[in-house]
Order: structure tokens, then sequence, then C-alpha cells
């Protein structure tokens, strides 16, 4: 074989071996310049009927959804807000802090180089464009500050936005299409009461973590269709323990994305599919993220 074709087959072969493990089929994705195909439907919730009350509603969601800075241990995320909401995000979870009379948007203690006011105008930037579809938020005020102080200046934000849904009842579809979605829990009291199962933990062990997801998706089948939001959070860390040090946000969704995945599609067989509320993780890719979107099927 001549020299030149051995070079061409040994850079297939490399290529093709960063594909399969770099990849993971988009389950799990640490890329920021996601492209989406042609085909890919933006506006998902379009298909969804407009009677269809929003806690029967499968949604993907991202924790820490701004967590794109502060190194392996602070970041969540890949890709961007515009283009989590491009790739089928309906749930953002963000954490705030008041400094004089502006709300920062920080994981831990790093900023993530955005305010509260720019992420409500890259959401409604996207509503505006696509008008069948809804944004939920869950507002975290960081532990120091009265809770007062980031309701009142959120409703500074908000000011007589009537597309933004505040109420703490269970709307349908139709009745938020275009609109934000507040949800409340703790600190933060505008919109619909949220429901958190188990939590996040500290993850020590892949397998253990595989095995407390599936007990909270369970919760949640048992919660949604209630009066208010149920969420599970499929991220987690092994930062701070001893036999996790090394399980950074992103080692954990590396593999328990594609784990999701799997188990979510043996669902696809039920009529009607069941409803898992709330879905938020890290380093979701457009498999996973078609996925979850995928389980509304009545």
């Amino acid at each position: 074989m001549k020299a030149g074709h051995k070079c061409l087959l040994f850079h297939h072969i490399v290529l093709s071996v960063m594909f399969l493990c770099h990849g993971k089929d988009l389950f799990f994705n640490d890329n920021g310049n996601v492209v989406l195909p042609d085909s890919y439907n933006i506006p998902w919730m379009a298909g969804i009927e407009d009677f269809r009350t929003l806690s029967m509603i499968t949604l993907p969601g991202t924790h820490d959804s701004m967590a794109l800075y502060g190194g392996p241990e602070a970041k969540c995320q890949a890709l961007s807000l515009k283009d989590q909401l491009r790739a089928g995000i309906r749930f953002l979870d963000l954490k705030v802090f008041v400094l004089g009379d502006t709300l920062y948007v920080i994981h831990g203690v790093m900023y993530q180089h955005s305010t509260f006011r720019e992420v409500l105008d890259t959401v409604r930037a996207f509503l505006s464009e696509f008008k069948t579809e809804a944004v939920l938020i869950r507002v975290q005020p960081l532990e120091s500050f009265e809770k007062k102080t980031v309701n009142q200046m959120v409703q500074s934000l908000i000011g007589n936005d009537q597309n933004v849904w505040v109420s703490p009842g269970m709307p349908n579809m139709g009745q938020i299409r275009g609109k934000i979605v507040f949800l409340q829990k703790s600190k933060f009291t505008l919109g619909i009461p949220l429901i958190v199962t188990s939590g996040k933990g500290k993850v020590t062990d892949i397998k253990d973590k595989d095995n407390r997801v599936i007990g909270d998706l369970n919760q949640a089948i048992e919660a949604c269709g209630g009066d208010n939001a149920v969420m599970t959070y499929i991220s987690g860390t092994g930062f701070g323990t001893f036999w996790g040090m090394f399980l950074t946000p992103k080692r954990v969704a590396e593999k328990v994305n594609p784990w999701l995945n799997q188990y979510l599609s043996q669902f696809f067989p039920n009529q009607p599919r069941p409803c898992f509320g709330i879905i938020a993780m890290d380093f979701p890719g457009i498999d996973l993220i078609q996925t979850v979107i995928n389980l509304n099927r009545w």
C-alpha cells in the first residue's frame, strides 16, 4: 500500500474512533458549536394539543442552565442559552445573586457572564420567533439574600408583560404558548409550585447514580398531572467527596446521559407513554433531548 493511502486510512480510523468514543450518538454533548440538522423540529410544542395540562407534559431541561464558565468543577453546559432553546430545551434552572440594582446569574461562586435581564431578553426573542412554545424558569436566589429582594427585582423586570405566567394555577398548553412560565419553590414565590424529586446528591458511583435516577423518575410519574410542576435532576458531581473527587459534572453526564436515553426509550411502546415532568440534565445531546420530547405521545 502506498504511503499516501496508508496515511489516509490511518486518519479515517482515527476519526472513526473519535466519533464513536466522543460523540456518544449525541446523547452527551460537550461541543458548544453543535449544528442542528435542517429537518430539526425546533417548535416541537406545536404538536401538543392546547387542552393538555402542563403538568402532564414531559419537558427536556438543563440543570444550572447558564453554567458555561468556572472550570471542570463548575461547568455544566456546553451550549449557549439560545442554542439550548433551539435544540428543544424548555426548562431553565438559574441561580442568581443581587449586586446593587442588578440580578446576576451564578453557579456556586462563579459569575456566568450574564444578567437575569439578558436571560429574559434571550428567551423573549426565542418566543417571539416561535410562538407555539413556552419556556419554564426556576429562579434560585443565593442563600444570603432575602427572598423579598429577588422576588421584587424579578417582578420589576417582568413589569406588565402579558407573556409571562406568574400565577400559581396550573395552566394548559393553550394558555402558555409564547410565554415565560415561572416556577416557585422555597425563597422564590412567583409562579407554579414546583416539586423536586429526591435531588441531585453527590455522586461517588455511576451505577448508584443510575439507580437513584430510576427512583426519582418513578416519583415523578406519581406526581405528574397534579397542581404542581415536578422536576428530576439527572445531573450530579462527585466534587467534595473522596471517592468521587474526579467525577466532574461532565464526567457524570458522559456516563449517565447515554444510559438515560436507553432507560427512557424502553417506554416508547407504552400507550400512552408515561409523564416524567421536567428532566433537568447536564451536557444533553440533541438525540437525548429528542428522546425526552418523544415521550409526549398519548
